[in-house]
């Protein structure tokens, strides 16, 4: 698939996407999030060397400043909850991606923007970066999961707060209420994550994708995370990589893990 909105840039088996609609703030319209779940869904999946993905924003502005709020117009209740549910399940396969992806959130991350980085596994924040769900300000709630995510990022007091006031937080702020990982000078969003996805691909792939569906199993209210943990545990210990490592771990030496 050829995207129009979407830059894809692989170096060092990571693969930087970048939300390309600068013009537009880069507002989430219904052609990226085609071209995101496409990309998630199907592309991406064909990278076997694959380490991780971190998404950010063209320009220095804006990371995502939300959908397109044209597209909003003359929506019905059947068709705001086809595309609702559509955004959802894009953001699912973010979230649930076998391996990590990091958003480098370089500047407004508003709406849509904000639930797109709340989907992936880790937020780095330039020191400009802000955070927003404004969606009351349209007479709507979040569509994307943000009624869900924030809270399980933030806590539900300050998430009501945040969802129903609309305030806007700074990267600081975020980064205090846990909304962000690591904040850094503007600019240094992206080699930051890089950062991170070389440390965590020197460790066992396979444990990092179980990593991946244990957590994202807690959340879940028809899935016991507990039972998914265990399950997950003993399928790691029957792999080559936890031969390995144990191995390097009582010989003192660098494991060198294979992802078998």
């Amino acid at each position: 698939m050829e995207y129009n909105n979407l830059i894809v840039e692989l170096a060092d088996d990571i693969i930087t996407l970048t939300i390309s609609r600068e013009k537009a703030l880069n507002a989430l319209n219904k052609e990226t999030m085609q071209e995101l779940n496409h990309f998630f869904t199907v592309e991406a999946l064909q990278n076997k060397s694959l380490k991780g993905i971190i998404i950010t924003g063209a320009g220095p502005k804006s990371f995502v400043a939300g959908a397109d709020i044209k597209e909003f117009l003359g929506l019905d209740a059947d068709a705001g909850k086809e595309m609702a549910k559509y955004g959802q399940d894009v953001f699912f396969a973010i979230e649930q991606f076998h391996r990590p992806v990091i958003a480098a959130v370089n500047g407004f991350a508003l709406g849509g923007g904000c639930e797109l980085a709340m989907a992936c596994h880790m937020r780095i924040a330039g020191e400009k970066a802000r955070f927003s769900q404004p969606e009351v300000n349209l007479g709507l709630i979040p569509g994307y999961g943000g009624t869900q995510r924030l809270v399980q990022l933030i806590g539900k007091g300050k998430a009501m707060e945040l969802l129903m006031t609309a305030d806007m937080v700074g990267a600081e702020e975020a980064l205090r209420l846990g909304l962000v990982n690591h904040v850094v000078p503007q600019g240094d969003e992206v080699t930051k994550a890089k950062e991170i996805l070389l440390k965590i691909s020197e460790k066992a792939p396979l444990a990092i994708s179980k990593i991946i569906s244990c957590v994202d199993a807690f959340y879940r209210i028809c899935e016991d995370g507990f039972a998914k943990e265990v399950a997950e545990f003993g399928a790691c210990c029957k792999t080559e990589d936890f031969k390995e490592g144990a191995a390097a771990f009582v010989e003192r030496r660098k494991a060198d893990f294979k992802g078998r």
